[in-house]
């Protein structure tokens, strides 16, 4: 289906642009959002003869989204998860935890504006885009963590999952030295227990007689 744009949408075109999408697409998100219209010739002109008033307005929005991006642009939000020992959560984060947590800070946006490829499901320092405005794309931090002082600490570059798991590289290393040093006793003292069989076999065994001159 084809549709005119009336506004830049990324990784498809810009406003004015004619474009070809999916019927699904066009009809379940760029048709009721108001962000294309289809391109018949009574749209076309109709666009043609309102560019330069749409264009005026799209720039006073960039403008004020502009402004709205100094305080939100770098910033970084906070959200504890349940996650296991290796630091995989169980669930994910997704882009309306990541709003909520923005807009908990002062923020004003909307789940759409969060720009995921796919939903957070580790814990760590995730970078994550943010559509202010279709033209004005800045990024924040999701510091995803199983508690506030873990978040303090992968602020701070540090990971209690590395460290975890360099405890527990360390503890089998240690574990399997011990089991060395156990077998390699056990050896020992089976040798041992060899050899004084052995000298007790030479004890017992008579000696031969003299013979008779």
């Amino acid at each position: 289906m084809e549709v005119i744009l009336l506004e830049r949408i990324e990784k498809l075109g810009q406003m004015g642009d004619v474009v070809n999408v999916k019927p699904g697409f066009a009809r379940n998100y760029l048709l009721p959002q108001s962000k294309a219209l289809r391109a018949t010739p009574e749209n076309r002109e109709n666009f043609e003869s309102r560019r330069a008033e749409l264009e005026a307005a799209n720039a006073d929005r960039r403008s004020a989204a502009e402004k709205a991006a100094v305080n939100i642009e770098g910033t970084s939000v906070v959200l504890v998860r349940q996650a296991s020992d290796a630091g995989q959560l169980y669930g994910s984060v997704r882009p309306r935890d990541i709003a909520n947590a923005l807009n908990e800070q002062g923020a004003e946006i909307e789940r759409t504006q969060v720009k995921l490829d796919s939903p957070i499901k580790a814990i760590g320092l995730h970078t994550v885009r943010i559509a202010v405005h279709p033209e004005v794309v800045v990024e924040v931090t999701a510091n995803v963590a199983r508690s506030e002082d873990e978040a303090a600490l992968q602020a701070q570059g540090k990971s209690l999952v590395d460290e975890e798991l360099e405890e527990s590289e360390e503890a089998d290393v240690g574990y399997e030295e011990m089991i060395a040093d156990e077998a390699e006793d056990a050896e020992t003292a089976e040798e041992a227990a060899g050899a004084t069989d052995e000298t007790a076999e030479k004890q017992e065994k008579p000696e031969d007689s003299p013979q008779a001159s």
